[in-house]
């Protein structure tokens, strides 16, 4: 299980994300810069132990024109060869040292991890407690799609509103698209009858419909297609 410091992060990871997120094709873009707050989110435990694995989301604005939006990121002890672009930025931690976060979508630890939540082989875990899973964290994935074997990940590129994640799971299988919505909204929707699997979680809209004590609402994060 994943261990949670509870210390300083300097600069803090909502300080980065405000500086990342206008760069994102899938940013909503509104008159004044970025101020994201934290509304929720979970994590995921790499097996290895190095990786640290969150999925957080935040908001953007308050009432009607509040956006929330859906960031996974790994947070690593050194830099992840390769992966220079998907780069958000670096911090001092506290405890740690130096960690190099990146946008998950491009970490191959961060997208194993996600395709065995979705196949029912890991557990998410709070967010902020260590080793207490988060029950409000649901994923189903058709038997179809459930295979075993390693994780290849084959790409992964920004939509509006989305970023599709390409993976390959296990010697000549037929690829995946893990679609996550970088864009969340409350609703039941589950990818309509093509999809294959869905995740969903909760968070805590900004402005009249939510806030620090506000109602949680739930939505689809992640779905499941092929090609």
């Amino acid at each position: 299980m994943a261990l949670i410091h509870h210390t300083t992060m300097r600069p803090t990871k909502l300080e980065l994300l405000a500086d990342w997120l206008p760069t994102r094709a899938w940013y909503a873009a509104g008159p004044h810069a970025p101020r994201p707050v934290k509304a929720g989110g979970f994590r995921l435990d790499d097996p290895e132990g190095e990786v640290g694995v969150e999925f957080m989301v935040v908001t953007d604005g308050e009432g009607p024109d509040a956006v929330a939006y859906l960031v996974p990121m790994t947070y690593r002890g050194k830099p992840l060869d390769g992966a220079e672009h998907a780069l958000i930025g670096t911090s001092e931690h506290g405890v740690l040292g130096t960690r190099w976060i990146y946008d998950g979508v491009h970490d191959p630890v961060l997208v194993g991890e996600l395709y065995a939540l979705l196949a029912g082989r890991a557990v998410p875990q709070q967010q902020s407690v260590s080793d207490v899973a988060d029950p409000t964290v649901a994923a189903v994935l058709d038997a179809a799609a459930v295979a075993t074997g390693d994780v290849e990940p084959l790409g992964a590129v920004d939509g509006a509103g989305h970023t599709d994640i390409r993976v390959r799971v296990g010697d000549g299988a037929e690829p995946l698209t893990l679609r996550l919505r970088r864009v969340l909204r409350p609703t039941a929707e589950d990818g309509g009858a093509a999809a294959l699997g869905t995740l969903t979680a909760e968070w805590t809209p900004a402005g009249p419909e939510g806030g620090p004590e506000g109602t949680a609402v739930r939505g689809a994060c992640v779905t499941v297609h092929r090609p």
